[in-house]
Parts: C-alpha cells; sequence; structure tokens
C-alpha cells in the first residue's frame, strides 16, 4: 500500500479532518503504542498501520478497502 492510498483510505473511513486528528492522537498498542504518525515515521509498512486503526477503531472487513472509486473512461478508446 503506497501513503497515498493509506490517507485516501483515512478520508473515506474517518473524513479529513478527523483522519488527520486521529493520526495524531491514536495509539496503538498493536504497534508498540506508537500513533499513526509515528509508526509511519517509524517505517512502519502502512497497510499494517491502517489494518491495527481499523482492529482498535472496530471498522468491519467490507469497509477496509476503501469506497469504490469510478472506473475512467480510457480516452485513448474512443
Amino acid at each position: 500500500m503506497r501513503m497515498s492510498e493509506f490517507w485516501r483510505l483515512m478520508d473515506d473511513e474517518f473524513g479529513a479532518s478527523y483522519s488527520r486528528m486521529l493520526a495524531s492522537t491514536h495509539v496503538l498498542h498493536a504497534l508498540d503504542d506508537l500513533t499513526v504518525e509515528q509508526a509511519l515515521a517509524a517505517h512502519r509498512r502502512p497497510r499494517d498501520v491502517w489494518e491495527a486503526l481499523c482492529d482498535d477503531m472496530n471498522v468491519p472487513p467490507e469497509r477496509r478497502l476503501g469506497v469504490d472509486l469510478p472506473v475512467r473512461d480510457n480516452p485513448k478508446e474512443s
């Protein structure tokens, strides 16, 4: 997972403002009691950070992949 994907999932699930606040304050006990931001800064895999946060926040499995994005038309095929 790329960092851009991580932040898209955060914003999809928690909203842009709350996701930033959550990242700076929520302690992930499964990741050595680091906040989300600290875990990412310590080069923890974004997927591992996301999964730990989802577990803590009781995000159901069906929402852990984020909102489905619309399929974009390929202008070369038109």
